[in-house]
């Protein structure tokens, strides 16, 4: 029979035998952590900045995303079988309050498109509402409520996003327009940073991160 644990303080403080971890158990957890942490930094942007097409005649272009990504949208509209490219986005921020269409980022995605060799009476522009959240629903709400009014039936859709935002925007446009609608989504690389060594690069680190949080937000507790 093992003998009593040693009680003091008038029975309020008792010494009992316990298990710890060995210097190979934490050894064990040390590589564990290592490996995790190598996985996160190998896996992370590739499966955010994912690039999937989808068969379609309908093209998007989200209006924020900057010049260099536009050009990778006009490419896509040349080498694709669309009429028009879709220019989305809703008020800048400096007019939120007295917003106009000339100042969403639809108008200034347009501007960049029509820069980058699509013509003009290849681009519609399609303005979202001014919204303090989740403006990239609102986006493909705007857009879906478009398609609607003008009686344009959508079976699929191929989205021109930036970088790392691409999951989370496949995921809020498939929210948006419905189970009856393929969404697919195009990354267009950020020329700021190595994505396959982005936590060496401020700019990787703050994109990478930051939409990694914002993804997981949408995917389980974001609801329309």
């Amino acid at each position: 029979m093992l003998p009593s644990p040693p009680i003091k303080l008038w029975g309020l403080v008792t010494r009992q035998e316990r298990w710890g971890l060995s210097w190979r158990g934490w050894s064990v957890i040390a590589l564990l952590c290592f490996s995790l942490s190598a996985l996160l930094l190998l896996r992370l942007q590739p499966f955010l900045a994912v690039t999937h097409r989808v068969d379609s005649t309908v093209l998007v272009s989200e209006g924020w995303i900057s010049e260099y990504a536009c050009h990778t949208a006009a490419q896509e509209f040349r080498t694709g079988s669309y009429p028009i490219v879709y220019a989305t986005g809703g008020p800048m921020p400096e007019f939120a309050a007295n917003p106009t269409v000339s100042r969403t980022w639809a108008s200034v995605g347009a501007r960049r498109l029509r820069n980058a060799g699509v013509p003009t009476n290849s681009i519609q522009i399609v303005p979202a509402r001014a919204v303090g959240r989740d403006r990239t629903y609102a986006t493909a709400v705007a857009l879906r409520d478009w398609f609607h009014e003008h009686n344009l039936p959508v079976q699929s859709i191929n989205v021109v996003t930036a970088d790392a935002h691409a999951r989370r925007t496949r995921l809020l446009f498939e929210k948006a327009l419905g189970k009856d609608v393929a969404v697919g989504i195009i990354s267009v690389p950020d020329p700021d940073y190595d994505p396959k060594r982005w936590w060496r690069y401020s700019e990787g680190v703050r994109e990478i991160l930051g939409e990694a949080i914002a993804y997981a937000y949408a995917r389980f507790f974001f609801s329309p």
